[in-house]
């Protein structure tokens, strides 16, 4: 016995979801506990070096398990055709139509849901997401007033491919406010609350840093700008270590001061910068002593 494991994230025109992939590891997990020799098919625009429909011959498998998703659709009948040698068996799927010639192709179906079905749990259910990173990358804009010496598409353009390829999960965060923009928050705090929610933070911004430092959140700060700009300056404002010039910008560079962020030495020091936020009054005290001069005259 040998199966193929597939999906709709097994299709060139399907769509790769967290439900579908999870549903489909479930399930080679559990072939591989009970010793049944297997194969994953993903799709190549999803996982491009991953195995591919092109890759594995219908003769070379006795069985065929369609995970996840709708059981319907011209890419579920080519699927039949393809491996009709094979048993081919549904398992945690949904049935639109239980007469269409998708549906009616399965030698055996076990929905999780359909007309006149009782409901099952999905197979994703159970994801265990300990252990993985919650990135949060606050990008910046263009900025023209530092003429020729912006970086700003050279670095994103590192800095992008690099985070594509991060085994974390990546979130954007945007520190613009807006109040009739869901996707926007409408105060500071909201975004410090955003911000301290992730365990790492990947930036260009000055005040991707500020905040990140301020909620004890470990800061790997990209400076955008060649020969250091503000956020150079504000990480050496705040004793921050982690902080790569543009002109000095890499993969290894990268993956060094993400291992760094990601220590015990990190996260203490990023912790002594949340005890120290908002504790230096200089520039507070000296717009009070000019304000007390002029008030004078």
């Amino acid at each position: 016995m040998r199966a193929l494991v597939t999906g709709w994230a097994s299709f060139l025109h399907g769509e790769a979801t967290a439900g579908d992939v999870a549903s489909l590891h479930r399930v080679a997990a559990r072939l591989a506990t009970n010793g049944i020799d297997h194969d994953i098919v993903l799709s190549p625009a999803f996982a491009p070096g991953a195995t591919h429909f092109d890759d594995a011959e219908p003769n070379d498998y006795t069985h065929v398990i369609f995970c996840c998703g709708p059981a319907y659709g011209w890419q579920v009948e080519e699927l039949h055709h393809r491996y009709s040698r094979c048993t081919r068996i549904a398992v945690g799927v949904s049935v639109i139509d239980p007469e269409s010639t998708a549906t009616k192709g399965f030698h055996t179906l076990l929905p999780r849901d359909g007309p006149s079905l009782r409901a099952s749990p999905d197979l994703a259910a159970g994801l265990d997401p300990r252990g993985t990173p919650v990135v949060g990358a606050v990008l910046a804009p263009a900025q023209p007033e530092y003429g020729d010496r912006t970086r700003h598409y050279e670095t994103h353009e590192i800095l992008q491919r690099w985070l594509a390829e991060l085994d974390a999960a990546r979130i954007p965060l945007d520190t613009r406010l807006a109040r009739s923009d869901w996707r926007l928050c409408s105060t500071p705090e909201a975004f410090a609350a955003l911000v301290e929610r992730t365990d790492v933070v990947v930036t260009t911004r000055l005040h991707g840093l500020v905040v990140a430092l301020s909620a004890g959140v470990p800061a790997l700060a990209v400076d955008p700008i060649s020969s250091g700009g503000k956020v150079t300056a504000q990480a050496r404002a705040q004793d921050w270590p982690a902080v790569i010039g543009a002109d000095e910008l890499s993969k290894t560079e990268l993956d060094r001061w993400w291992r760094w962020c990601r220590s015990d030495d990190g996260a203490c020091r990023a912790a002594a910068a949340r005890r120290s936020a908002g504790t230096d009054s200089s520039l507070l005290d000296a717009l009070a002593r000019h304000l007390h001069a002029a008030a004078l005259e």
